[in-house]
């Protein structure tokens, strides 16, 4: 990257610019641009606990914002792709086959709702994180229906986007179940059933359609059932988000699974007060 494009990089782009990155980031300033190919592997291990260098792909209609996110992602040990638009995005959504999409909302064709819809309704599950410039419940709420990870509101720091990358990787690397011999992938629960290794779910026989976040939720309240499960502790192993905020996502997905689960039976899924929720066979005399 050249000099002049490194200053820009570094200072950053607010919302007048149509940048939405907020404040210099250590993988956007020259300097750091400039350390040690091994650090960037050090922090590639500790982002994927893998071998394999996880590929990005970023998608925003703003040039300045596709190279620095480029540039940052780099740094951190990703191989990077870039799209401006809805349609190159799901060209290269199904020609690269990314690890991970960064989604702006706003596109000039097609906005980043429609084209993780079109992936969804295709059968590509790639893990999307959405960028968007309005931080009000209605986006959160529709990028969380489609079937997206994770979202980060304009303006944005370089850092906290890079965090977020990382969290969704980490929780895609280990989202696979490990199946020995003497592992049963079905859980069962009540009347309730769900096979990791098929990715389906049952109730009382009747099939369960859910997301990919949905179900490994699902998962994680079944493998604890009758546990107290905090916020974090679910922000945590199911998200892969390793600190304590953004609380309204699991109240939202727990919420998601409710209104799927109850109508088919009594309530599972219970909350406990100021701490989190738990997953409990119903009893003798519990009813819908």
């Amino acid at each position: 990257m050249a000099k002049g494009e490194a200053g820009a990089a570094s200072r950053g782009m607010g919302p007048a610019g149509g940048g939405g990155v907020r404040g210099p980031g250590p993988a956007g300033s020259a300097k750091a641009h400039g350390r040690p190919a091994a650090t960037g592997r050090m922090v590639l291990a500790a982002m994927t606990a893998s071998d394999r260098i996880p590929q990005v792909l970023v998608v925003d209609d703003e040039p300045n914002i596709r190279e620095l996110v480029q540039v940052a992602l780099k740094f951190h040990g990703c191989a990077v792709s870039t799209a401006a638009n809805g349609v190159d995005a799901l060209r290269l959504a199904e020609s690269a086959r990314p690890d991970l999409i960064v989604l702006d909302v706003v596109l000039p064709d097609l906005d980043g709702f429609e084209v993780c819809r079109r992936l969804r309704a295709g059968g590509n599950e790639v893990p999307v994180i959405f960028l968007t410039a309005r931080d009000t419940s209605s986006d959160t709420v529709t990028g969380l229906a489609l079937g997206g990870d994770d979202y980060v509101t304009k303006p944005f720091s370089v850092e906290a986007l890079v965090a977020r990358v990382r969290a969704v990787l980490r929780r895609a690397s280990r989202s696979a179940p490990a199946h020995g011999a003497d592992v049963d992938p079905v859980l069962r629960i009540g009347d309730l059933e769900l096979d990791e290794s098929r990715w389906t779910v049952h109730r009382g026989g009747v099939p369960v359609d859910l997301s990919p976040t949905e179900f490994r939720l699902l998962a994680y309240l079944m493998r604890h059932h009758g546990r107290v499960l905090t916020r974090a502790q679910l922000l945590e192993n199911v998200w892969g988000w390793d600190y304590a905020g953004q609380s309204q996502i699991v109240e939202t997905y727990v919420s998601y699974l409710r209104r799927k689960l109850d109508p088919l039976g009594p309530p599972l899924i219970h909350t406990q007060r100021g701490v989190g929720y738990s997953l409990r066979a119903p009893g003798p005399g519990d009813t819908r």
